[in-house]
């Protein structure tokens, strides 16, 4: 067992206000009067502080973590060794931009994901400030390595908001509506969905390959970009098999493969890299959240010949690797490390499917239970049937938020629930969370 990471504002939920509480309400109508309403607020409690697994709003209320800012505190709020980084780096200098006067952080962090990414390979990386610039990047390396112009992504596929990762994503609203013409050359598939297609992995890769090569030609496919599981989608576990057999395909025609490990990476799913369960080795990985715990930092690693065809100049951005970002990687990485975090996300993943299983037992509205490590997520349809239920998502997530658990939403159809909650929450908190997701659960029977 992990010893979880001691938090000073203590480590239960507690509701001691109307929610949202009257502090709250008044930053929300300052942010109505001063925030962009395209901004959406899936919860308007307004954070304080935070320690461990717990969420402290300016009312006094303590909220239960389980989602971690989407996959992002991996490591938990405001862990010593983090802090203490970050205001050393303060102290010495916050930026000099890494392409005009260079630092050894950004040195070492690019090292480390030549340690931590699969591939026994020589590796190079790029930082970023966000995952899709991370994307970004990597699509602009496939297609300048390979000299092809398509890119192939699947079904449900979240990769970022900005022009081109709008037409890498798949759903429409709210991310694409009305902000095209979106860039050329993105191809889409279908995606490996177990409980909706019912393929194995090898027949659903037979599927999307036998389209690629109809539809697109693998001559003109620059890289195959794909999430090993997929995140804002709906959590979406390909079956056995999938991942792999593509890996083969892109191998055998020259494509590039990139793993989107941006909500994935970091021990989340149990190992470092969602990709390592099955031994698949991409030729890029696209890292960002769990990467620096709270601080903005992405990166792009893979094959050096790949990375370094890029001519001098081609990649780089003003604050890419900002020297406040790195040592905070430096330090969560070293944490995911000491604290065997990934062993930990495995433990955390066994008790909420076992709870989850369970619970779908009992009710109707639960169609499946799935993830891998501390990245879980349950889908809800119409009882006797695999239609979505939208509408009992909402209201479970709303209730969980009243009695002080943050839980988010996800899915095509606004229909999954998914967990994430910080890989050091202890069992007595995870287990307290489950009972309020349970409840919820039962409340909409």
């Amino acid at each position: 067992m992990v010893s979880s990471i001691e938090s000073s504002v203590g480590t239960q939920r507690k509701v001691v206000t109307a929610v949202p509480g009257p502090n709250s309400q008044a930053l929300h109508l300052r942010r109505k009067a001063a925030v962009s309403a395209g901004l959406t607020v899936g919860f308007p409690v307004y954070i304080e502080r935070a320690e461990g697994a717990i969420l402290v709003d300016v009312d006094g209320n303590q909220f239960l973590d389980l989602g971690s800012g989407i996959a992002v505190t991996g490591i938990g709020h405001a862990v010593p060794a983090l802090i203490d980084a970050v205001s050393e780096q303060v102290a010495k200098f916050t930026h000099t931009c890494f392409m005009v006067t260079p630092y050894e952080s950004y040195v070492e962090v690019c090292e480390e994901l030549a340690e931590l990414t699969p591939g026994t390979f020589d590796k190079t990386s790029a930082l970023f400030n966000s995952g899709a610039e991370a994307i970004e990047n990597a699509v602009k390396i496939a297609r300048l390595a390979t000299g092809r112009p398509a890119i192939v992504v699947f079904e449900h596929a979240y990769h970022g908001r900005t022009n081109l990762t709008m037409a890498l994503t798949a759903k429409n609203m709210p991310y694409k509506d009305r902000f095209g013409p979106f860039a050329p050359e993105i191809y889409r598939v279908p995606m490996s969905y177990p409980y909706h297609d019912g393929l194995s992995g090898a027949e659903a890769a037979a599927l999307a390959i036998s389209i690629i090569e109809s539809d697109v030609g693998a001559k003109n496919v620059a890289a195959l970009l794909i999430e090993p599981i997929q995140g804002e989608g709906g959590f979406v576990v390909p079956a056995e098999g999938f991942l792999p057999a593509l890996s083969k395909w892109t191998t055998e025609h020259g494509v590039v493969f990139i793993a989107d490990e941006i909500q994935t990476g970091f021990c989340r799913t149990g190992d470092w890299f969602a990709v390592n369960h099955e031994g698949v080795v991409p030729d890029l990985v696209a890292t960002a959240k769990g990467l620096a715990g709270g601080m903005p930092l992405a990166a792009v690693t893979g094959r050096a010949d790949l990375m370094n065809a890029v001519h001098e100049g081609g990649l780089g951005g003003t604050y890419g690797g900002n020297p406040v970002a790195a040592v905070a990687a430096l330090a969560t990485i070293k944490t995911l490390r000491d604290n065997n975090l990934v062993a930990r996300a495995r433990e955390l993943g066994d008790s909420m499917l076992a709870s989850l299983r369970s619970l779908q037992q009992d009710v109707a509205i639960i169609g499946d239970v799935r993830g891998r490590g501390a990245m879980v997520a349950i889908e809800l349809i119409e009882p006797g049937t695999k239609t979505p239920n939208a509408a009992a998502t909402k209201t479970i997530v709303g209730y969980c938020q009243q009695h002080g658990v943050i839980a988010i939403t996800c899915g095509t159809y606004g229909n999954v629930i998914r967990l994430l909650p910080p890989l050091i929450i202890s069992d007595e908190q995870l287990a307290d969370g489950l009972s309020v997701l349970g409840a919820a659960v039962r409340s909409v029977q």
